[in-house]
């Protein structure tokens, strides 16, 4: 996992948003702006041709032909040194219409065919300019998101599990200092905010102020622990979702702000324990942490035809209910019976949709529906 609380060498302390764009070939972009060039020269290669009598060619005038004869090479000839901006004077318009093409068709063609030539530094100070405004919507589109701090591991599996059970990826952000992050993350189509999180400032960029949901997964405890402080501090409402690697420093945690507290290195140690005295269960519980394979734990709605009920015979294996805020087992004397409000917590087959009601119940009314 990745340290979010030191920043490599060279890398700002205070947080920069990048937002992920579309990558297209290098070959691509030179071959475009190529055509483009070519198309503007053939263009004007033609209007000159085809306008040819109300061009003067002082090379080739004579007493009989004062304005010289113009051929389809003299159009080639004069349109390079024209949008060049050389401008030998040896072909030149003389008829107005001839002028009046210049002035208002040719010349903005030089500019573009100019603009093709040194496209580079333009390009980059429009890309500079794109880039800001396009931060600048983001964050006013911006709200009720989810933060992810640390996009090691832990968080690339967290935003997945997000993005599997509905999630626009819009509405996740990564906060980390790690330019390898940056570039995972972005290829991944997701926001990122490169700096250390445990500076309000890097906290403030990815809104956290807004965030419904905070993420912190770093592999360092003290990291996270000022995070969980810092986030707290911006955001008294967000639900913080934290790790840490040693169970005694989960309280700590808590008493930092987060919501709720996850033991890697315990939830680790019971999985292999319960893999080597049950290989059986310890795949069905691997099963279990699995997305999209087997079986899959959700919560969801109780439905009206629910209501009264016990727990035990619904179609969905039924293990605990949410009630007023608190989960009790589904064998706990107070859920009994089911009662409006209730939420389900239930494991199901994964091709089924995690958080609906089972299929053919799906227009079904809620019972937390008034």
């Amino acid at each position: 996992m990745r340290d979010v609380h030191q920043p490599p060498a060279g890398s700002a302390a205070l947080g920069k948003v990048a937002l992920p764009e579309t990558v297209r070939s290098p070959w691509w972009e030179l071959g475009r702006r190529l055509l483009a060039a070519v198309a503007i020269l053939v263009g004007t290669v033609l209007l000159v041709y085809f306008d040819r009598h109300g061009y003067r060619d002082a090379g080739d005038a004579t007493e009989a032909n004062p304005l010289g004869t113009v051929s389809l090479i003299d159009a080639l000839y004069y349109t390079t040194v024209t949008l060049s901006t050389t401008g030998y004077g040896d072909i030149a318009p003389v008829s107005d219409g001839a002028r009046l093409i210049n002035a208002f068709i040719i010349t903005p063609a030089r500019i573009a065919f100019l603009v093709l030539l040194i496209g580079t530094t333009l390009e980059v100070l429009a890309q500079r300019g794109r880039e800001q405004f396009r931060v600048a919507r983001w964050r006013k589109k911006m709200d009720h998101h989810v933060v992810v701090i640390g996009y090691g591991t832990k968080g690339r599996s967290a935003i997945d599990t997000l993005v599997n059970n509905g999630l626009d990826r819009d509405h996740v952000v990564v906060v980390d200092p790690s330019p390898a992050a940056l570039s995972e993350a972005n290829a991944q189509q997701l926001a990122v905010v490169t700096g250390d999180a445990t500076r309000r400032e890097v906290l403030r960029q990815a809104r956290v102020r807004d965030a419904d949901q905070v993420v912190i997964t770093t592999g360092n405890d003290a990291t996270n622990v000022l995070a969980a402080l810092t986030v707290r501090q911006l955001n008294p409402d967000a639900w913080i979702v934290a790790s840490v690697s040693e169970h005694e420093n989960a309280p700590l945690m808590r008493q930092s702000g987060a919501d709720s507290v996850i033991t890697s290195s315990d939830a680790v140690g019971r999985l292999l324990g319960l893999s080597t005295l049950s290989p059986k269960l310890g795949s069905v519980m691997e099963d279990l942490l699995t997305y999209g394979e087997g079986l899959e734990v959700a919560e969801r709605d109780l439905l009206v035809s629910e209501v009264g009920r016990p727990p035990q015979s619904l179609p969905d294996q039924v293990i605990a209910v949410v009630r007023d805020e608190k989960v009790y087992r589904y064998f706990d004397p107070v859920v009994t019976l089911l009662a409006r409000g209730d939420r389900l917590v239930v494991v199901r087959p994964a091709k089924e949709l995690p958080w609906a009601p089972r299929p053919g119940t799906h227009n079904e009314e809620s019972a937390s529906e008034e």
